[in-house]
């Protein structure tokens, strides 16, 4: 009898093991097997002021096949625009960032900066527009990254370059 309810409590405990471990891993998994949509917004007249700055996402560490980044961006006075050639590798909640830092390469640069969070990433493709709050001094925002607030890892940098005229 004694052995029928060892045998029992592994076989639950490892139930309960196996549904953890799989929920995890769906988790994890789900961006990848199902992304959203790309998205297609476009700029709004009031959001076409004079262009202050471009960029262009990079593959920040080629050695990691699963967070990159590419297409350009776009930075006006009051919104960060994401352009329709904008795509990273699928992930669980990213965020876009305004960061003080130049030439951004790794998370420490990113982790000890004062960073403004445009908010959450809303699609790993196409153009996406991002309000900029009210007071930020953009002459101190050399950066625009794509971080994954989950993991604290960088996704892509993007280095920004002042608008000609």
């Amino acid at each position: 009898m004694r052995g029928f309810w060892r045998g029992l409590a592994i076989f639950c405990l490892g139930g309960i093991l196996g549904t953890g471990f799989g929920v995890a891993l769906g988790f994890f998994f789900f961006p990848f097997v199902f992304p959203p949509p790309p998205a297609a917004e476009q700029l709004t007249e009031a959001d076409r002021s004079a262009i202050y700055a471009t960029g262009t996402f990079i593959h920040a560490n080629p050695s990691d096949p699963v967070h990159y980044g590419k297409g350009k961006v776009s930075v006006y006075q009051r919104t960060v625009f994401l352009e329709p050639d904008f795509e990273v590798g699928p992930g669980p909640k990213y965020h876009v960032y305004l960061v003080p830092n130049a030439n951004i390469r790794n998370e420490v640069a990113v982790k000890d900066a004062m960073f403004v969070d445009l908010g959450r990433l809303r699609s790993f493709k196409g153009s996406q527009r991002y309000p900029i709050p009210a007071g930020v001094d953009l002459a101190k925002y050399p950066s625009v990254v794509i971080w994954c607030e989950a993991f604290g890892v960088l996704i892509s940098p993007a280095d920004l370059q002042p608008a000609k005229p």
